[in-house]
């Protein structure tokens, strides 16, 4: 099913959201990687606020390159999400709402996105050039010294993505490669 989101997005928006559904997203995202979110883990340690809000909004998993002359920024395409699952948790259970990559997420993470009522998106990888054509505005909010690594406010219009966690845990990852499996027999 296809479906137009507003993000930030509420819990219960998040509940209407089904694996497999092919979403776009218009808005505000923020951007953070392994760098920033190693960050934000030490701040939480060390009883520090965090340098964005979380309830009800979306991080995106992506390192710019370089903005060509006239675009808020270069290619944006998705980067391996389970490379912040150690810290993905955490950031669920303070509200985040939802992520954007590519790849399998961790057992930890389901749990969280279960418990928190949470959904996990994909964006197509090899495709950040087309991506970054719903990325309307850019701008480093924290960690600048991190360059592409930094956490960036991003607002988008029509960002496509894919439901690939929704938040009872359907995974589209097992079912497509079920569904594949049983075609092939």
């Amino acid at each position: 099913m296809e479906k137009h989101i507003s993000v930030p997005m509420t819990k219960s928006e998040a509940a209407g959201l089904r694996s497999g559904d092919y979403v776009y997203l218009t808005g505000t995202i923020y951007t953070a990687r392994d760098a920033a979110h190693k960050r934000m883990q030490e701040a939480l340690e060390a009883g520090q606020p965090l340098p964005l809000q979380l309830k009800g909004n979306l991080i995106y998993y992506m390192g710019p390159s370089p903005a060509r002359e006239g675009r808020p920024i270069g290619s944006a395409g998705p980067t391996t999400a389970s490379r912040m699952d150690k810290y993905t948790p955490a950031l669920l259970d303070l509200g985040l709402v939802g992520m954007i990559g590519k790849g399998r997420r961790s057992p930890a993470v389901k749990e969280a996105v279960i418990r928190n009522g949470a959904v996990y998106f994909a964006a197509v990888g090899g495709a950040g050039a087309l991506l970054s054509k719903s990325i309307q505005a850019a701008e480093v909010v924290a960690y600048g010294d991190l360059g592409t690594e930094a956490i960036r406010k991003l607002t988008v219009k029509d960002f496509p993505a894919i439901v690939c966690m929704d938040s009872t845990g359907a995974d589209l990852y097992e079912t497509a490669a079920g569904q594949y499996r049983e075609e092939g027999e």
